[in-house]
């Protein structure tokens, strides 16, 4: 039975209907998908070790499924700029020196020097390096950003990013070698 809920466990990766990685789900869930016609499994080449049974049906599991049906994507807005945004975009990490106790944000070109309250202008930042810095730009003040600020992209499009990167990769696709 422990094998079994640990089969149920294991990550699918869920494609739009135009390939595009959309999420992981648990294989419980990519079975009740595809039941309900829902979505249809991809088959990269690699072979499935894994079978689910049920008194009327044996079901392959699979590593990765399509949605068949057309759903309306939900509008998303760019975040208005506050605290918790910036922390999160941030990934709760001091962008001067990595601290994540005692968070703030500052403005990398400070409002009295007409910096903005924008995506591009606003930092996670310590107390301690937010003194520090005070009302000065990192230059004046002999301070590195560890990286640059922008404004956060849509989350399907930064799951395709780390999907397309990652190692769970099926072969043949992202590989380094072009067959014609």
């Amino acid at each position: 039975m422990a094998i079994a809920s640990q089969v149920l466990e294991q990550p699918v990766v869920v494609f739009s209907q135009n390939y595009l990685p959309i999420s992981r789900i648990n294989v419980k869930r990519a079975i009740a998908l595809l039941i309900l016609g829902k979505a249809e499994a991809l088959d990269f080449g690699q072979e499935t070790e894994l079978f689910v049974r049920s008194p009327n049906l044996v079901m392959a599991v699979p590593s990765y499924i399509r949605l068949t049906f057309t759903s309306t994507e939900r509008i998303w807005k760019i975040p208005p700029v506050n605290r918790r945004e910036v922390l999160r975009r941030d990934n709760y990490a001091c962008q001067y020196c990595g601290n994540n106790k005692r968070l703030t944000i500052d403005h990398v070109i400070p409002l009295s020097k007409g910096g903005l309250h924008t995506w591009n202008n606003v930092v996670a930042a310590c107390e301690q390096c937010n003194q520090y810095k005070s009302d000065r730009t990192p230059h004046q003040a002999g301070m590195l950003l560890h990286s640059k600020p922008k404004a956060p992209i849509h989350p399907t499009v930064a799951f395709a990013e780390k999907f397309w990167r990652s190692e769970h990769l099926p072969p043949d696709i992202g590989g380094n070698s072009i067959s014609c």
